[in-house]
């Protein structure tokens, strides 16, 4: 690495540091704001606000409800997302602090969302700050992107933002919590719905009907070992498929259940995709002796409405992807990294889902990963973000561009 190169990496570590204490304001601003899946109004109000105030060339709320900030007005179009809904806080007797007060302590901020993944957010904003300080935009365009219901189905808002709104960047940086390292992929997932059909009667004479729950017991088993038999990836890990829930109708509790049901979790490595694991999920139901005229599967559907009221169904299947690590996206990342950090990063990927299951796994716009916070506080108790992280994020953000048109 040159020296010049280090110094004007210093010079965007410097600049975002100024705006620490804006940072800081304003990610518990945003942890203050509930924001479930459907409930982002207030929140996305909250980001708007905040992109006029720090001078985005353009702001606007799409029909969905996604808020876009345009920085920049190159030809080279980048996008940066943060889905700005979290998931709800449970028990709040598990809480040792309120959820939504952004806690502040010891350099570190606490709450519902601080780490998946309001603090992207914050990152992203006042990175495109840095970014316009410095005259790193030269050439380029970034649509920074704060999207909504992605908790309730990954990947949704860039399907309508590529299908419907017809956004479609050179590339994707997607800002769910990595640690401050890059991750390139993760294993994809899909819902899928078994049901077996049997026939009621009174329990005092079960052999008279056909019970539901014994032929759904049966393909449980089979299941069960299913997952057992599943490929492995060096890179993403091995696939995985669990029963998550389970039911029955029946027409008392002194009946045999006339129909059965389970949903299953089901996580795809590298090569698996939907229809290898429904063939699977059939092989399973063959194995266990269920006639296939008494059982259906099926991929489950998502349908709906935004908190504006539009509705956007799609199938509950999100797919694996991974960026080779020589990609000149995946490079640029690295570039940036080492340009402002002065070391080499940790190139890895997500144990969960985001919204490069649409970007990349879909639609196959180049995507990487780079984030504030760690995963593990995800969806948790203790989910926090440790201010540094934001403040590294930012200058990160704002020296990526340079980067992506330097090896495009």
């Amino acid at each position: 690495m040159s020296s010049s190169v280090r110094v004007q990496g210093k010079a965007v570590l410097r600049q975002a540091e100024k705006y620490r204490s804006d940072v800081i304001r304003f990610m518990r601003d945003l942890i203050a704001i509930p924001g479930e899946s459907t409930q982002e109004r207030a929140v996305i109000s909250r980001i708007a606000k905040e992109m006029r105030k720090v001078g985005f060339d353009r702001v606007r709320i799409d029909r969905m409800g996604n808020v876009h900030g345009r920085m920049g007005k190159g030809k080279a179009l980048i996008a940066m997302d943060a889905h700005i809904d979290t998931v709800g806080i449970g028990s709040r007797k598990e809480w040792k602090w309120d959820p939504y007060k952004g806690k502040f302590e010891k350099g570190v901020i606490f709450g519902r969302g601080a780490s998946d993944q309001r603090g992207g957010m914050v990152g992203m904003v006042y990175g495109m700050r840095v970014a316009k300080d410095l005259g790193l935009l030269d050439g380029v365009a970034v649509e920074v992107v704060g999207s909504v219901q992605e908790e309730d189905c990954d990947g949704l808002p860039w399907q309508y933002l590529i299908k419907k709104e017809k956004l479609r960047p050179r590339c994707v940086v997607i800002t769910e919590p990595t640690n401050l390292n890059i991750y390139r992929g993760h294993r994809g997932r899909m819902e899928i719905a078994v049901t077996t059909y049997g026939v009621s009667c009174h329990g005092s004479a079960p052999e008279r009907g056909r019970n539901a729950v014994y032929m759904m017991s049966r393909i449980i088993k089979e299941i069960e070992a299913l997952n057992q038999r599943l490929k492995k990836d060096r890179f993403l890990g091995k696939g995985s498929v669990t029963v998550s829930f389970i039911r029955c109708e029946t027409p008392s509790l002194c009946a045999v259940p006339n129909e059965a049901y389970i949903h299953l979790d089901r996580r795809l490595t590298m090569g698996e995709t939907k229809q290898s694991a429904l063939r699977e999920v059939k092989d399973a139901v063959r194995r266990a002796g269920i006639p296939a005229s008494q059982v259906k599967i099926e991929v489950l559907r998502y349908d709906v409405p935004s908190y504006t009221g539009l509705r956007f169904p799609t199938e509950k299947y999100y797919p694996t992807w991974v960026l080779p690590e020589k990609h000149p996206v995946c490079r640029a990342a690295v570039g940036a990294y080492r340009e402002v950090f002065g070391k080499k990063p940790f190139v890895g990927k997500w144990t969960f889902s985001t919204n490069g299951v649409a970007t990349m796994g879909m639609f196959k716009i180049p995507t990487v990963g780079f984030g504030p916070a760690n995963e593990i506080y995800a969806h948790s108790t203790l989910d926090q973000v440790p201010v540094d992280h934001l403040v590294k994020a930012a200058a990160f953000y704002a020296a990526f561009p340079t980067h992506f048109l330097a090896g495009k």
